[in-house]
């Protein structure tokens, strides 16, 4: 449990620091992963950040979760959400040899996803924030342990 508010917390410090470049592509890389789900923490008027285990909930592993990158800027996500996989304007784009970094908003900044997954350690964090500009935004954070696939 550790782990993970430290990977956010390095996610949260990295990402700060990554807004003065919000696109930084250093690899080109030809990535899949499964994943499998690990837990979901949920914010909303229900719940105030309430973990619920991968046996609690419906959501399903991914069984074919795509990363490519070009340099100097192309990042493409598939297999993550339906989001992530049509945006072509990925507002934050950070790939290194250890991580890669993304965040999509929609055009009425209401809407946004963003992930981060260590390439090392495979594990995967989604966020989805929904009424970004409400008092009532809601939450649904994803933790993920994915392994490498070859691609075919």
């Amino acid at each position: 449990m550790f782990k993970y508010y430290l990977i956010i917390l390095t996610s949260l410090l990295f990402f700060n620091q990554s807004l003065a470049k919000d696109i930084n592509i250093q690899e080109n890389i030809n990535l899949t992963f499964k994943c499998e789900l690990e837990k979901k923490i949920i914010k909303n008027s229900e719940f105030n950040y309430q973990v619920f285990l991968a046996k609690d909930l419906d959501k399903k592993d991914l069984s074919k979760f795509e990363i490519k990158s070009k340099q100097p800027e192309t990042l493409d996500i598939n297999g993550l959400s339906s989001f992530l996989s049509k945006s072509i304007k990925l507002s934050v784009k950070i790939v290194n040899k250890d991580i890669v970094l993304f965040k999509a908003i929609d055009d009425n900044s209401s809407y946004s996803e963003s992930g981060i997954i260590d390439r090392k350690t495979g594990e995967l964090i989604h966020e989805i924030t929904k009424n970004i500009k409400s008092a009532n935004s809601e939450k649904d954070i994803t933790f993920y342990s994915c392994s490498k696939k070859e691609n075919v």
